[in-house]
Order: C-alpha cells, then sequence, then structure tokens
C-alpha cells in the first residue's frame, strides 16, 4: 500500500511587529539598565503592580533620555509609589463606562457613536490610563468572530459610527480586525470605524502592509485618532508611519492627556502641536486627566490648563490649537472648557 506524506505545516511567518512586541521591556531592571538609571530607583513593589504591571516597547524607551529620571517619556511609563496612594474623588471606573456598558462589548454614550472594546491589550501601559482596572476578561468583543457585538451594532440604526478602542485594537491581528471591518459593510447604517490607538507612536513597526491593506479597502471610511502627548514621542520612524497611513487615505487625529510634570508647560504643548502639524496629524483634543484611582499625582488643575490654552493661543495658528475638554460621566457629550 502506498503510504500518504502528510504534509510539512510551516508556522505562518511572525509580523515585524509581533516580534517587537515580544521584546518589550517587562522587568523594571531591564528598562533601568537600559536607561542607565539606578536600580534602586523608588517604583511600585512588583506584587502590588502585578494587576498593571511594566511594558515599554524598546522603540518607545529609546527616545527617552538616558540618564534622566525626569523625563517626559520615562514619567509617564514608570511604575511610581505615588500610584498605591488613595486619593479621594478618583474612582476606578474613572468616566462611568460600566454604566453604560451593553452586550458585546459596547458602550453607547453619545448619539450616533458606539464605542467598542476590542481587547484589553496594550503595546504599552501608560499609568495615567484610564481604563486601568477596567474588567476586560468579561466583554472583549473580538471573541467569537465578533458575532454578539455585530448583531448589537445591526440592531441600532441609530449608530452611524463605531468605535474600536481597548487596550489598543492594533494589538489584534490584522486578519481579526480586517474581518470585524469586512462585517461592517453590510451594516448599512454604519458610516465610519474609528480607531483609537497609540501603537503607530509606540510601535511604530505595526504600521505595515498588512495593515494598511484593510485599512485602505472598502465602503466604510476608516480614521485614525492616535494619543501623543509630547513632541518627543515623534521620531523619524514614526513620522515614517504616519506618512505610510496619510498615503492609504487615513485621516489622522491626535487626543493628549494633560499630565503633570510631562507637557504642562507652554513651550512643550506649541511644540507638540507643531510637531504634529508638521507631521500631518490634526490637533484634537487636550484632555484633562481622568480621575482614575492610581494617577492623582499626575492631574494639573483646570485653572492652570485653561492658562496654558491661552497661551497656546496667542502662540499658534488657530489650526494647531486644541479643544481642552472633560470627561464627566453621564454627561452626553465631553465637555468643552477651552479651544
Amino acid at each position: 500500500m502506498r503510504r500518504m506524506i502528510q504534509p510539512i505545516r510551516v508556522p505562518r511567518n511572525i509580523p515585524e511587529w509581533q516580534q517587537a512586541l515580544a521584546r518589550a521591556f517587562t522587568r523594571a531592571s531591564d528598562l533601568l539598565d537600559f536607561l542607565e538609571l539606578p536600580r534602586d530607583l523608588p517604583s511600585l513593589p512588583p506584587v502590588t503592580a502585578r494587576d498593571f504591571p511594566l511594558r515599554v516597547p524598546r522603540a518607545y524607551a529609546a527616545r527617552m533620555r538616558k540618564g534622566d529620571p525626569h523625563d517626559p517619556l520615562f514619567l509617564q511609563v514608570w511604575t511610581q509609589v505615588a500610584e498605591a496612594e488613595h486619593a479621594p474623588g478618583y474612582r476606578n471606573d474613572a468616566v462611568g463606562d460600566l454604566h453604560t456598558l451593553r452586550p458585546g462589548g459596547i458602550l453607547h454614550k453619545y448619539q450616533g457613536r458606539a464605542l467598542v472594546i476590542a481587547t484589553g491589550a496594550c503595546a504599552i501601559h501608560c499609568r495615567y490610563c484610564f481604563r486601568r482596572h477596567f474588567p476586560y476578561g468579561e466583554v472583549l468583543a473580538a471573541r467569537d468572530h465578533w458575532q454578539n457585538t455585530l448583531r448589537e451594532l445591526a440592531a441600532d440604526r441609530s449608530i452611524h459610527e463605531v468605535i474600536l478602542s481597548g487596550g489598543d485594537p492594533l494589538s489584534l491581528p490584522d486578519e481579526k480586525l480586517a474581518e470585524f471591518a469586512q462585517a461592517l459593510e453590510f451594516i448599512p447604517h454604519v458610516r465610519r470605524l474609528r480607531l483609537h490607538t497609540r501603537q503607530p507612536v509606540v510601535l511604530p513597526e505595526r504600521v505595515d502592509e498588512a495593515l494598511l491593506a484593510w485599512l485602505g479597502r472598502g465602503r466604510i471610511r476608516k480614521v485614525m485618532v492616535l494619543h501623543v502627548n509630547h513632541a518627543q514621542e515623534l521620531d523619524g520612524t514614526v513620522t515614517a508611519a504616519l506618512a505610510r497611513l496619510r498615503r492609504a487615505g487615513v485621516p489622522l487625529l491626535n487626543q493628549s492627556v494633560l499630565l503633570r510634570g510631562i507637557n504642562d508647560r507652554p513651550d512643550r504643548l506649541i511644540r507638540l502641536s507643531e510637531a504634529l502639524g508638521d507631521a500631518g496629524v490634526m490637533t484634537y483634543y487636550l484632555h484633562m486627566l481622568d480621575r482614575v484611582q492610581g494617577a492623582a499625582h499626575y492631574e494639573v488643575p483646570e485653572h492652570e490648563a485653561r492658562a496654558l490654552l491661552q497661551t497656546m493661543t496667542v502662540h499658534l495658528p488657530g489650526y494647531l490649537v486644541p479643544r481642552l475638554v472633560r470627561e464627566d460621566p453621564g454627561a452626553p457629550s465631553k465637555t468643552l472648557l477651552a479651544g
């Protein structure tokens, strides 16, 4: 009897961005050694940081100033002792997400728009993250080929824009994201797909041909909202990645968070707006800090924020001045403070 030869299964090539993500710093000692900082720099004990551990891609760490514990990028990711201090007025559910949560991982806060919690994964763990306590394991939309989410979206004809968030939706493989985008094509009342992501900034390898291929296809308009807080985050690799997105026809907007010790100076905010403009990114929002437990040390008072935006208005053309906003739980839209 002739024996059947079983084909050899060759594993699919791992995309470069996933390889880069696997090399991210996850141990404090490794990051400190890389940045030539003392290992006894005060930080959260590992057992305390376990639920929201350190995670920093090497491409992002490479933009930090070595030997400087006050570097504005380092301060966004370092597990500071202040995170363990209980702050009155700060909550685990800072913006009231859990009160608006629907089946399929959908948050329906604003008229005409639905936000989808695609994944709990991020390439970087920003210490001020307003969803650092979110129960992702219970609500992820990408399960079961997005079926529950798609069913909810199709049933609600008031929804014209779907916002993919998380976590970071670009943490998912392109096959999974393309599957969702293609399925939305068959929901006629959905016209736009917006992606809120930090990955093109912290992991520019993520903007590869597979991502650009599905972003550039279909009836539905794709819009990308980035998250850049400091001009130092925009090096040549990032601006090149953003240029690839623009060439694919994806409009780029930016949301920043106003953070104590990081961007709460007029010169830093002005440089950030100018750098974003040079990179073809529209300044969109400058957010007041969402009052999540563990992030109180980042807060900038509202009167200081208003003064900062006034200075920006004097020194920049109007199209480079973001709107200063705050998100209030239960409000029908973001609260505009200035801009």
